[in-house]
């Protein structure tokens, strides 16, 4: 078993938290072709990386999407026999073990997808289509035997692709597989769903209401154009009964091409680190849970032994310390720095008028007015706050969501309104504002 405690869902249905009770924030990154396109060594490089940045989640696929079923590993190995789930390669799945039992070893969970939804639904993608109901149930309990006792382990079924989809349903085939995994785990695995693209395809759409799907996820992407309005979707499955929570898994990855589909148009340029951060600390202050971060160049594995995806612009290694990956940190520690379950969404705390699209301002607060948040998505900003929602005289501070640097601004009288402008320099900024009585330290210090 790994020495991690396992991952579950707070009372409230808001929340991840550990086995004995601590917050759990999801800070993913995308790696879905961890074990079919890295070698071990790669692999250890990698996660060590992840880990020196402060993830939590690492997210992978066992089958994985680009021909991964006929495509062997750097090593030779291919996961099936014949192309049957029902006839797994110990080899591979010994591979498998180690990058799981490595990631324990350093402090990340692993996301862990069974397979890439081409192997399920055939919209596009290499396949080939080997599920049904059955062979999904066998396989699920295959795995959750084997990994029944890692502990870091949180199980993702899916893959880029809709459970229902022009008249086609394919949950009895997911709920199958949901039902071997716990059949072979035993007890309660955390189980959700990686959805495809497009803010109105949230497995709370289909799922929201299957008992085994524990958590929401959104795909915001990368079709959209800049500043894609996560913060709505995220509100939309904030609000739903049952309560359960949601993230956004695959926001716009960093150096990925903007609108790429059907033909990328340089002009468009690539996602900066920028755009990673107004997507990541808009989704978790409308609500979200965590985020996940991706890097166009990292989810592939791009390198000289593989075939580049849709024009990524360097290799995964180079890419590992990318400013976007660096600044993530800042994101996790911010919250964690503030009494953590009892946190909620609250865009009223913005009085002035609040922007669209990237002019959109986010909030967040203690329910009992503890602190609040309020991210800024660009520089030389102004907006008017309700400081009556914290509850004894304010302080406040700016955020540098670059550095995680805070700088004090003052205090202020718990009542009426105040107009605050950002810092001069070029980017995004977060506004706390603490009830000063409550003794917190800087912003980001744990």
């Amino acid at each position: 078993m790994s020495p991690l405690s396992r991952i579950q869902v707070h009372p409230d249905g808001r929340f991840l938290m550990t086995a004995d009770g601590k917050p759990f924030f999801w800070l993913a990154d995308t790696a879905w072709e961890l074990f079919h396109r890295l070698t071990r060594e790669e692999a250890r490089r990698f996660l060590l990386n992840r880990a020196q940045k402060s993830f939590t989640v690492i997210q992978a696929v066992v089958l994985a999407e680009f021909d991964g079923l006929r495509t062997p590993t750097p090593d030779g190995l291919l996961p099936l026999d014949d192309c049957d789930p029902t006839r797994p390669n110990e080899a591979y799945f010994a591979h498998v073990d180690e990058v799981i039992r490595m990631a324990a070893d350093f402090n990340l969970y692993i996301g862990l997808l069974p397979t890439w939804g081409d192997k399920v639904t055939p919209m596009w993608g290499a396949g080939p289509v080997v599920f049904d109901e059955e062979n999904a149930r066998i396989y699920g309990e295959f795995l959750g035997r084997r990994y029944a006792e890692d502990t870091n382990v949180i199980w993702i079924l899916g893959g880029d692709r809709p459970p229902v989809h022009e008249g086609q349903d394919w949950r009895p085939l997911w709920r199958a597989m949901a039902a071997g995994i716990k059949e072979g785990a035993g007890g309660q695995p955390l189980i959700t769903y990686h959805p495809p693209g497009g803010l109105q395809r949230s497995t709370s759409v289909d799922l929201h209401n299957e008992d085994w799907l524990h958590f929401n996820m959104i795909q915001s992407g990368h079709g959209s154009g800049h500043n894609t309005p996560i913060w709505e979707a995220i509100a939309r499955d904030y609000a739903l009964s049952p309560a359960k929570p949601t993230l956004d898994a695959e926001p716009n990855y960093e150096d990925h091409p903007v609108n790429p589909w059907p033909n990328w148009d340089p002009a468009n340029g690539y996602y900066l680190d920028d755009d990673v951060r107004r997507q990541s600390y808009r989704s978790v202050f409308a609500g979200g849970c965590g985020v996940t971060y991706g890097h166009h160049s990292i989810w592939q594995f791009c390198s000289t032994r593989t075939t580049p995806v849709n024009h990524p612009n360097r290799y995964w290694w180079e890419a590992m310390d990318r400013p976007g990956a660096a600044q993530m940190v800042h994101l996790r520690r911010l919250m964690e720095s503030r009494p953590y379950f009892s946190r909620i969404p609250d865009d009223s705390l913005i009085v002035s008028a609040n922007g669209a699209s990237g002019e959109h301002l986010s909030a967040t607060r203690d329910r009992d007015g503890r602190y609040a948040f309020v991210y800024f998505p660009d520089a030389v900003r102004e907006a008017v706050i309700d400081l009556s929602k914290i509850s004894g005289r304010v302080k406040a501070w700016w955020y540098d969501t670059h550095t995680g640097i805070s700088q004090e601004i003052g205090d202020f009288p718990n009542s009426g309104e105040e107009r605050f402008t950002t810092p001069l320099e070029w980017h995004d900024w977060v506004l706390v504002l603490d009830d000063a009585s409550a003794g917190f330290g800087k912003p980001g210090d744990r």
